[in-house]
């Protein structure tokens, strides 16, 4: 459940080297049809609804030569093509996710906010439990530097807290698993969205309900993010509670993978099985 460090370009034929190009084509592939936009140098870029395109501080670039399938003239920010900004953010908006009815009680993904989540995240960062994992043990700086990360990024990876029945007890993030280093370790399919989880309270532990929320989240995304075919995950093999977690949850396993940090179990949840596993 821990997070992935970002690894060096391993060779192989399944694996997907993040270019700017490669990630054109990735981001676009398989997206309905738009016109090409015609933005002008002051003027906002219209949404799909209608409305401008929220600024988000980032300038924008002058057009990058096309991919295949880009329409000519299209903005990129960040790197990322306008034509996704466009869609809502690379998440497809997780602060607005509807809350999920478990058998453990109502659960809903929050969006961490640094100045009132900091402290507790910290506390649960320095349990012995969890930073044998996530290795994130310290002062409070280490874990403000973790999120802020995520924060202040491209929106490919978005912090929550768990909460049940409106009580903070777990941390989650959801992230773009195909726009993510994970990616060059398997076949990655556009619009994979990755899971990270820990459970903060140890009275909430060993009594099944790292299952349940793992249920509950990846029918979440599922749910509110049509384009997304697979949730994945990538447990550490030694975490033997967590990889059992996520086979309670509806995940299969797929394969061992060897990361920067770790060998991990790949754990996938596919839609076509969401009924039956």
């Amino acid at each position: 459940m821990s997070p992935t460090r970002p690894p060096v370009d391993p060779p192989g034929d399944d694996t997907l080297d993040l270019r700017v190009d490669d990630l054109v084509a990735l981001l676009t592939r398989g997206a309905p049809p738009q016109p090409p936009a015609t933005p002008t140098s002051d003027a906002p870029v219209p949404s799909a609804s209608g409305t401008p395109a929220p600024d988000a501080s980032i300038p924008s670039v002058p057009s990058l030569p096309s991919a295949p399938g880009v329409p000519s003239g299209v903005l990129f920010r960040g790197g990322l093509p306008h034509r996704e900004l466009l869609d809502g953010d690379l998440l497809d908006s997780v602060a607005s996710w509807s809350p999920a009815a478990t058998p453990a009680g109502s659960f809903r993904l929050a969006p961490v906010r640094l100045e009132r989540d900091l402290p507790l995240l910290v506390r649960w960062m320095n349990d012995p439990a969890v930073s044998a994992f996530w290795e994130l043990a310290g002062p409070e700086t280490v874990t403000a530097e973790h999120l802020r990360a995520q924060l202040e990024g491209d929106g490919r990876s978005v912090p929550c807290l768990g909460l049940l029945d409106g009580t903070p007890m777990s941390y989650f993030e959801i992230y773009r698993a195909d726009l993510d280093p994970l990616a060059r370790h398997y076949p990655a399919r556009p619009h994979d969205t990755g899971v990270h989880l820990l459970i903060g309270g140890v009275t909430d532990r060993g009594r099944g309900i790292g299952t349940t929320l793992l249920r509950a989240v990846a029918d979440l995304i599922l749910d509110h993010r049509p384009r997304c075919t697979r949730v994945l995950a990538e447990p550490d093999l030694r975490n033997t509670p967590s990889v059992s977690a996520f086979l309670g949850g509806g995940f299969r396993y797929a394969a061992e993978v060897d990361l920067p940090d770790k060998r991990a179990a790949l754990m996938i949840r596919d839609r076509a099985l969401r009924h039956v596993l």
